[in-house]
């Protein structure tokens, strides 16, 4: 059997997204964007491993500039508090993580 190419997804990845499809429990919009970030994955994995072959330490900053974490909730929630306070006005999201923050908060 001929190797493929290692920016082809694994067959398992494949039939699974064949089978959402299928059976349409989830849509194709969301599948491509699944592709597209495994496909980006990949080439971030591949970059990583030949800066780690050239001796280079920059690997893990390479890696975590091009996936930052999501802000935590405590960060994601003073943002929002900024922007009601710059703008005077609020969107149901903006409630919603509130709430989330509010609600992770130990009881007095």
């Amino acid at each position: 059997m001929t190797e493929l190419h290692p920016m082809i997804p694994p067959n398992i990845l494949l039939n699974n997204w064949e089978s959402d499809w299928v059976a349409e429990r989830e849509h194709a919009d969301v599948l491509l964007i699944q592709a597209y970030q495994a496909g980006a994955d990949a080439e971030l994995d591949a970059c990583c491993d030949v800066m780690k072959g050239w001796g280079s330490c920059l690997s893990p900053d390479l890696r975590s500039a091009r996936r930052p974490k999501p802000p935590t909730l405590k960060r994601q929630s003073l943002k929002h508090l900024e922007v009601m306070e710059q703008d005077g006005y609020y969107l149901p999201e903006i409630l919603q993580d509130l709430r989330r923050a509010l609600e992770a908060l130990p009881d007095d």
